[in-house]
């Protein structure tokens, strides 16, 4: 096989989530002991442990997608009975299931490449090995702002002159 050479995608033609490739598992730690309380900005001992699963930019070499499980402390501060846990916003926005990588590369290839939702979900598979449901990238658009742009620039300018 050399440089250029078609290959057909193994993953073709499969329609259930189910029969995709097993995902990798990267295991990430972000167990620290104390941080600051929010609140009183008191030092805060850990109180307990929590775990949060998030896809990822998937690995071409191995054919197969990647999902990050990232371990984070849950703390409670003594004197104000606040419980917080250690931010991850810096990997994915809260609530999120995908990181941030993922979520504007999506974004960026219905926006700027004017991808149909559809086509940037399998784009994302394919290129990426990262499943994406393409309601999923509608809602990121939309949240995003930018919904509407790919046609208001491809559409020719018109002018009708005096």
């Amino acid at each position: 096989m050399g440089p250029g050479e078609y290959t057909p995608d193994p993953t073709e033609g499969i329609t259930r989530v189910e029969n995709l490739p097993t995902p990798l598992l990267e295991h990430r730690s972000r167990k620290h002991r104390r941080r600051p309380c929010p609140r009183c900005g008191r030092s805060c001992p850990r109180h307990s442990l929590g775990s949060r699963t998030l896809h990822a930019v998937g690995s071409l070499r191995r054919d197969r997608p990647r999902q990050r499980r990232v371990a984070y402390p849950k703390h409670r501060c003594r004197p104000c009975g606040l419980l917080f846990s250690a931010a991850l916003s810096d990997l994915a926005p809260p609530g999120s299931h995908y990181t941030r990588r993922v979520i504007s590369l999506a974004v960026r290839l219905v926006a700027e490449d004017g991808l149909p939702y559809r086509a940037a979900s399998w784009h994302l598979w394919r290129d990426h090995r990262v499943f994406v449901p393409f309601a999923t990238i509608q809602n990121w658009v939309k949240a995003a702002g930018v919904e509407g742009e790919p046609a208001r620039r491809l559409r020719p300018a018109t002018w009708t002159g005096p």
